[in-house]
Formats: structure tokens, sequence, C-alpha cells
């Protein structure tokens, strides 16, 4: 399976976004997405969205997106939130849910920076795909892109979408 993982769209409906996961099997969002449009927007691009709702986002998109999600890909489970922090440095709350789930995978936003990370106490690969939108104080726009194969990720791909500061982006 392929899947595409973004956060911090904040209505940012490029077209780059949709033709570097277009081809994805899943597209998750990790919260900040902006408004209902945009969700709906990104549900289109692929066969399968899945996506928590951000401290940016309004009434109908909370009630369209839970806080956190967990569920399983490919014989991979995964935890996801917009607000996580870092092994580490969790926000509060994360480590609890984290030991009590025991995620493979768990996926952020929140901070607008590109990390992947394993977590050695947790056994864990924590993603945070930075922001693909152009709101914020990232330099470069980003998601990612990665493989589910036999109950493994592999093939983890960082895409970068430009500048943020660019005006000539197109949007849909």
């Amino acid at each position: 399976m392929l899947i595409g993982i973004l956060s911090d769209t904040h209505s940012c409906r490029d077209g780059r976004i949709a033709e570097h996961l277009g081809c994805c099997d899943e597209i998750w969002h990790a919260g900040d997405i902006g408004d209902a449009d945009t969700l709906r927007w990104l549900g289109g691009i692929g066969p399968k969205l899945r996506a928590v709702c951000g401290n940016i986002d309004n009434g109908i998109v909370r009630r369209l997106c839970p806080e956190q999600m967990v569920f399983e890909c490919g014989g991979v489970k995964i935890f996801m939130t917009h607000i996580g922090g870092y092994p580490g440095r969790y926000a509060p709350g994360i480590r609890a849910a984290l030991i009590n789930e025991k995620p493979s995978i768990m996926v952020a936003g929140h901070s607008h920076i590109l990390r992947v990370m394993h977590d050695d106490r947790l056994n864990l690969l924590h993603i945070n795909p930075g922001a693909a939108g152009w709101h914020g104080w990232q330099q470069v726009r980003t998601l990612i892109r990665l493989r589910i194969e036999s109950g493994r990720p592999h093939d983890l791909e960082v895409i970068e979408l430009g500048d943020r500061r660019s005006l000539t982006m197109k949007s849909n």
C-alpha cells in the first residue's frame, strides 16, 4: 500500500498535493485541515482519507474528524493526532495513549517541522510530515509518502512542494 501523509494544510488546495497523493491507496492528514471544503477536496484525491482535526479547525471539521485516531493499515497499527509532541517530549496525555495503544507508527502535525524518528522506548516510528499549506513559519512546504507491505513501513519519501512564501501557487 502506498500512503500519503500530510498536515497543516490550513485550507491550501494546491494541485501539487493532488499530483503527489493521487497515486496513494490512503491519505492520512494529521490536522489543521482548515475547512470542510479542503477536507472534501482531499477526500476526492484518493480512494481513502483518514483525518484528525487540529487546533485551527472549525466546528464543521471537528464534527467530521476526531482529535485522535487509532487504526490498522497493512498489518501496522497507527496512532494519529495533531498535537502529539516528539519522542521524549510528548504532549500531555499522548505518552500514556501510546503506551496503552502500542502502535508501530505515530503520526502528528502542529509544529510545521518535518521530522521522522524512531522512539526506542516505545518502539514506534514517529512521523511529522511538516506543513503542506502556505500559512505558518516553515520555509518549505512538505508531505511524505511511504509504503506499508508485509506489516512493515518502508521506502519513506519526503516531497517538497515549494517555498511557502511564493505567490505563484496554483490552487484547485
